[in-house]
């Protein structure tokens, strides 16, 4: 009988990171690929994304919307309130062997923490990382102790969830899941990727990506408002504008990102979702990618542009040499597009070493899923 395996998705940027396992979950032949999408997928107000994901030919076996309009604390706990309902019951009727979940986001910490007490085993990804700009931080490192599995992204993340007291047989450095998508996904030309767009997008161009600070005092739309006075320093440069996602504070967000665009129509473009081949598409394409993504840190440097990082969100994060840090106030910002735009700096980017892998996690990710006994009782692990 094959083993069960339920994969959560909650939002864009994970799914388009978790592509590749989903595909070959489906086809194993020990494996049966069961799918659990939530949170911002179903929001019309972030792209309505849960569309794309039945596109790519997967099946959605459970659709839990929990999602309030809401861009407060409060908002966003009585959303992980709705989600650890619908998880519960979507849980319970499937019945899955394992459930695979990425990262560190309050829509994973509710279905991680309904099947904890479902006694259901959890196999985490990306765990051991650190984020100190975000409350994901401290989600990620609860969800590393709820989780039976780990699969980790870099050799330092793999010590660190050991020194959680996690038992080092049961965390694998796999290297970052996104990669995968270096090696086995087709990319657009300038002409495809403006055609989908449905915009004229020229060379050169910036991709930019902001997301709300959750942890620290970096108010969004002071930081928003600098990083696009900022830009604006760039009149030669396209823009394209990603929505930020569904945390306190993103939504205050949206109204700026799209009146800049309305001010600027021929230079730029915002966009609630690209999806996860435009917007790898258009980062290879970039001259940079600016912002606070993880995307930016984690796979950016594999396609040798540079990463323009804007204040703390990422603070701790493993970076390759291609990421510039630069704090959240516009003469920041543009002193480190001066850099990341120069002759001498993209020259370098072009043979920078990923710290993150090097785009083979999903087979490997599926291996251990193959063989593992993932009913194992945890035991702390001791450092000695």
């Amino acid at each position: 009988m094959k083993r069960k395996v339920a994969v959560f998705t909650g939002t864009r940027a994970e799914y388009g990171l978790l592509y590749w396992l989903m595909k070959d979950i489906q086809a194993s032949e020990h494996l049966q690929l069961q799918v659990i999408a939530g949170a911002m997928h179903f929001s019309p107000e972030f792209g309505a994304t849960w569309k794309q994901i039945e596109r790519d030919g997967f099946t959605l076996d459970a659709k839990v919307e929990m999602l309030l309009s809401s861009d407060t604390e409060v908002g966003v706990v009585k959303s992980m309130g709705l989600g650890t309902i619908g998880f519960a019951d979507a849980l319970d009727r499937l019945q899955p062997d394992v459930l695979v979940v990425l990262g560190d986001r309050f829509e994973a910490l509710a279905i991680v923490q309904a099947a904890l007490i479902m006694r259901i085993p959890v196999a985490h990804l990306h765990g051991g990382e650190i984020t100190e700009g975000a409350y994901d931080d401290a989600i990620r490192h609860a969800i590393t102790k709820m989780s039976d599995l780990h699969f980790v992204a870099a050799e330092p993340y793999r010590r660190r969830v050991i020194q959680m007291g996690e038992s080092p047989d049961k965390v694998f450095n796999v290297g970052a899941i996104g990669l995968d998508h270096l090696m086995r996904s087709e990319r657009m030309t300038l002409k495809e990727l403006s055609a989908s767009l449905k915009y004229e997008l020229r060379q050169p161009y910036l991709l930019v990506t902001y997301h709300p600070v959750t942890m620290l005092e970096e108010d969004p739309q002071e930081s928003f408002t600098a990083l696009l006075e900022a830009l604006d320093q760039f009149p030669d440069h396209q823009v394209i504008l990603t929505y930020p996602n569904a945390d306190n504070g993103g939504r205050t967000i949206i109204p700026l990102l799209e009146s800049y665009a309305q001010r600027n129509p021929e230079r730029v473009l915002a966009i609630p979702s690209l999806g996860f081949k435009r917007y790898l598409s258009a980062v290879s394409l970039a001259t940079a990618v600016v912002g606070n993504s993880s995307s930016g840190i984690i796979e950016v440097p594999s396609f040798g542009v540079p990463t323009v990082n804007i204040g703390a969100r990422q603070q701790g994060r493993l970076a390759a040499d291609s990421v510039l840090h630069c704090k959240a106030t516009c003469v920041d910002i543009v002193q480190a597009l001066n850099r990341a735009l120069s002759r001498e700096f993209t020259q370098t980017c072009r043979n920078v070493a990923n710290p993150y892998g090097q785009g083979d996690a999903s087979s490997a990710i599926v291996s251990r899923l193959e063989q593992l006994d993932v009913q194992t009782p945890k035991h702390f692990h001791d450092l000695v």
